[in-house]
């Protein structure tokens, strides 16, 4: 314990904002919680003001609207709570919107793309969806539309997001797509219908399965006449691969 006071006496205060000023959101707030030194320098404002335009980089600060009475190392604070508060809320919003489009635990494709449309909508940020998104105890099909949302409409790179859901532990969380295809025409006849079906983590997904992704993103159109999306089943292998006549 003294040998802690003793670093933070000889600690000086521009290189303790300095590493302050270098961690993200979560190790500040844990940084804050160690002594009295680290919580008042963790909330200065260039701490606050960093993690605030590394989240939200067109952020802005209207100073004009700033009250003359609010204390300056706390006004980037109290917008970095507000925004974040914001963010939560509209993420419970598709949250709830995913929820109502599941039928028996699955979800059409047309309402998986409509939540990923929706995220695009509230203005959803890289950070935002891995703060909120990819979280493991959220319904795995709300991190797959995280997942290809900041893949597709961010254009996130792919070692980005996958470094994400490293960080977040959900990228050996498994999803199961089906599709169906129409039957291809034989010396005019038409086959039977394909029916087709990937097990695949959203590790493996972000990192090479272009097929799936191009099934989701497209979703049903042409040749393809159904897609659906659900949680793989424990029982299922991963990278399954089934064709069955339907």
């Amino acid at each position: 314990m003294h040998r802690s006071i003793n670093i933070q006496n000889s600690l000086p205060d521009d290189i303790a904002l300095k590493i302050a000023s270098s961690l993200q959101v979560f190790d500040v707030c844990s940084l804050g919680s160690c002594s009295r030194f680290w919580r008042e320098l963790c909330a200065y404002d260039c701490v606050w003001e960093a993690l605030c335009k590394d989240r939200w980089p067109a952020i802005c600060v209207d100073e004009n609207s700033q009250s003359e009475s609010s204390s300056s190392s706390k006004r980037w604070r109290g917008l970095y709570i507000s925004k974040h508060n914001e963010m939560a809320g509209k993420v419970a919003s598709v949250t709830n919107f995913v929820e109502r489009a599941l039928a028996y635990e699955s979800i059409e494709v047309g309402n998986y793309l409509k939540a990923v449309e929706l995220l695009n909508s509230l203005q959803f940020g890289f950070k935002d969806v891995q703060m909120l998104l990819l979280k493991p105890e959220l319904n795995v099909l709300l991190n797959l539309a995280g997942l290809h949302y900041c893949i597709i409409w961010l254009e996130i790179p792919a070692e980005n997001v996958i470094e994400a859901l490293h960080s977040s532990q959900v990228s050996e969380r498994q999803v199961c797509v089906q599709w169906w295809k129409l039957g291809r025409w034989f010396y005019g006849f038409r086959l039977r219908d394909e029916f087709h079906s990937r097990n695949v983590s959203l590790g493996d997904l972000a990192a090479s399965n272009e097929e799936v992704l191009g099934v989701l993103h497209r979703g049903a159109i042409h040749e393809v006449i159904r897609v659906q999306i659900s949680a793989a089943k424990p029982t299922h292998t991963s990278w399954s691969h089934q064709v069955a006549q339907v």
